[in-house]
């Protein structure tokens, strides 16, 4: 039976922030193109005309606060850099990864007349009633994968806790076989304890 995969979400602006560096390198290998070529004794006057880096050089050099000057253009290029800033640390944001469980439906029959699907959701809620109706659990949370199903408790007792776990996972258990859905392991977790009961863990 195939393992529950782990997707990465994606979209548009994770592919935009990729071409961001990949940009980048290109320019750093085209530059360093130049270089070699200026290192095998090509005329700087035919690389400045490919690249056009002694023009940006001389361009960038040239530049003082005296020809940046005015409260118009200082407002302008501060709105540039706050709008680069939010923009590219945006998309930087966004290339972080966000993996989650792939899921999928669970067939239960297929035929020349179509295919039963199960959701996985459904399931998962099936697990959950079937969890909440011992008096002991206070809460529960099913998580359906392909080859199991995972309930995370909580408990507002700690009183026989270990009995409590046990039979939770046979109701779920006969909740699967009562709506004639394929057995699968059960496993189930405690995951939290109701603190408006503490006294009784004396």
């Amino acid at each position: 039976m195939p393992r529950q995969r782990v997707r990465e979400r994606t979209s548009v602006l994770t592919v935009i922030g990729r071409l961001v560096p990949l940009v980048l390198a290109l320019a750093l290998i085209w530059y360093g193109a130049m270089l070699v070529l200026l290192a095998v004794k090509v005329a700087p006057s035919t690389v400045n005309a490919i690249s056009g880096y002694r023009t940006a050089f001389n361009w960038l050099s040239d530049l003082t606060p005296a020809k940046v000057d005015g409260t118009t253009t200082r407002a302008i290029l501060a709105g540039a850099g706050v709008a680069a800033f939010l923009v590219f640390g945006y998309l930087a944001l966004k290339q972080l990864p966000r993996p989650y469980l792939a899921r999928r439906d669970l067939s239960l029959s297929a035929d020349a007349h179509g295919e039963v699907l199960v959701e996985p959701r459904a399931i998962e809620r099936l697990a959950e009633v079937a969890a909440n109706t011992h008096e002991a659990v206070s809460g529960a949370r099913g998580r359906y994968s392909v080859d199991a199903l995972s309930v995370d408790l909580s408990v507002r007792r700690a009183r026989g806790l270990a009995d409590t776990l046990q039979d939770t996972q046979r109701r779920v258990a006969d909740a699967l076989e009562q709506h004639e859905l394929p057995a699968m392991p059960v496993n189930i977790t405690l995951t939290g304890y109701d603190r408006r009961h503490r006294r009784e863990l004396h």
